[in-house]
């Protein structure tokens, strides 16, 4: 269990210790957006036939499933943060316990409100019974199932961020030790990516035909990428420290390009537009190109990360996405996350428009217009009452860090 700093009030000393346990990464929220923008475009993109339509880009729209990867990263900066901060300080980790109750409430209810709509809704999971019913709600489909429920397939990601939340504690532990080393935690990270170097190479072949669930979208397979966010989290404590190595420094600086990091960004899209990452609809990948759109993803992602995380105050990129209304529609992205492949599905049958018949401007303007509405009211009715439930953990006062309490999209709640 952790405790609290306590410092006298007006003390220096508390301003700099929660500054350096919970800054505020304003750009941060809207980045969260823009990877469920992604992965809305992509959805759709795949329902209306987009992809094979416009040649290149048409599979730039297939590679906007890149949103998983920015998702990932994120949560690896975001979630490790804290405990590398209070390793640096010598305070206590945070208490596993308020830390899980917290990922429960941030993830849940929403996810459990898409599961009862989608199972009673669409038509295509008419006659799903108790153990589908029972496997979607503990967010376990990948385990047991080929393939989730019409107008929840997207939620493959939700469950290996699920199963990210729970190994963390334990990655932290091994990276931290007694006090903060980089050592340790470059040892960790190079593991972490070449586990998932292994289960991309060898180790899927290898269970595959054993495993009733689908390998593939286990969290080895994209441990690389929360890595990543890990690294960064870790070269912004050491920034704050005064302590940044020379890779470091160049990190920093580089994050501080925000328009050289998107256009590098943007670079390797186009990179992973050819056939070097692998075909863009539902067919087998080969060892290489699966390898490749991991790394390119990795990269995509971290860059995109590193220019929000150390991005230079008031500037153009700043002042944009850290402005309120961006920032909001982060906080709602969670919710449109969640709902928007089942108003797809809901439109196409509404509109009688086929699969892959086309619509596909149309289909994302109703999609995206639906979800915000949807996830404004999910955030409103159900993410911010859920937040308020953190008060009835037992002991959460000796429990909680000290942090801004602000339900932003960047917090680690």
């Amino acid at each position: 269990m952790t405790s609290e700093v306590r410092t006298a009030p007006g003390d220096a000393g508390a301003a700099t210790t929660a500054a350096m346990i919970a800054p505020d990464f304003a750009v941060l929220d809207t980045l969260r957006f823009v990877g469920a923008l992604a992965v809305l475009t992509t959805h759709v993109a795949f329902q209306s036939g987009d992809y094979v339509r416009h040649g290149v880009l048409g599979t730039l729209l297939a590679r906007l499933d890149v949103g998983v990867a920015i998702f990932f990263v994120l949560s690896g900066f975001l979630l490790s943060r804290p405990y590398l901060a209070r390793a640096a300080l010598d305070l206590p980790r945070p208490a596993t316990g308020f830390y899980l109750y917290r990922r429960f409430l941030r993830i849940y209810p929403v996810y459990a409100v898409a599961v009862v709509l989608a199972l009673s809704l669409l038509e295509e999971n008419t006659g799903a019974d108790l153990r589908e019913w029972a496997v979607t709600l503990l967010l376990a489909n990948t385990f047991f199932d080929p393939s989730l429920p019409a107008g929840l397939s997207q939620m493959w990601s939700l469950g290996v961020e699920a199963s990210f939340y729970l190994v963390l504690p334990f990655l932290m532990l091994a990276a931290t030790g007694r006090r903060l080393r980089r050592w340790r935690v470059l040892l960790v990270l190079a593991a972490m990516v070449a586990l998932t170097m292994w289960w991309q190479a060898d180790l899927i072949a290898r269970i595959a035909p054993v495993a009733v669930g689908a390998p593939q979208q286990w969290l080895p397979a994209y441990l690389s990428w929360f890595a990543i966010g890990i690294g960064i989290a870790m070269v912004h404590v050491d920034m704050t420290r005064g302590r940044a190595g020379r890779v470091g420094r160049s990190l920093l600086d580089l994050g501080r390009q925000s328009g050289s990091c998107w256009a590098l960004a943007g670079a390797l899209m186009l990179v992973a537009a050819t056939p070097l990452a692998g075909p863009v609809l539902l067919a087998p990948v080969g060892v290489a190109e699966a390898l490749t759109k991991n790394i390119i993803y990795g990269l995509i992602g971290g860059l995109l990360v590193l220019s929000g995380v150390f991005a230079v105050p008031g500037s153009r990129f700043a002042r944009l996405f850290g402005a309120p209304l961006p920032r909001h529609l982060g906080h709602t992205s969670y919710s449109v996350f969640c709902l928007h492949l089942l108003l797809i599905d809901l439109l196409m049958d509404w509109t009688d428009w086929p699969l892959f018949g086309g619509h596909g401007v149309q289909l994302w303007l109703l999609t995206l217009a639906g979800s915000l509405l949807a996830a404004e009211a999910s955030y409103r009715l159900i993410e911010r009452p859920s937040q308020r439930l953190k008060r009835f953990f037992p002991g959460r006062r000796s429990a909680a860090a000290p942090t801004r309490t602000a339900t932003t999209g960047t917090g680690t709640r």
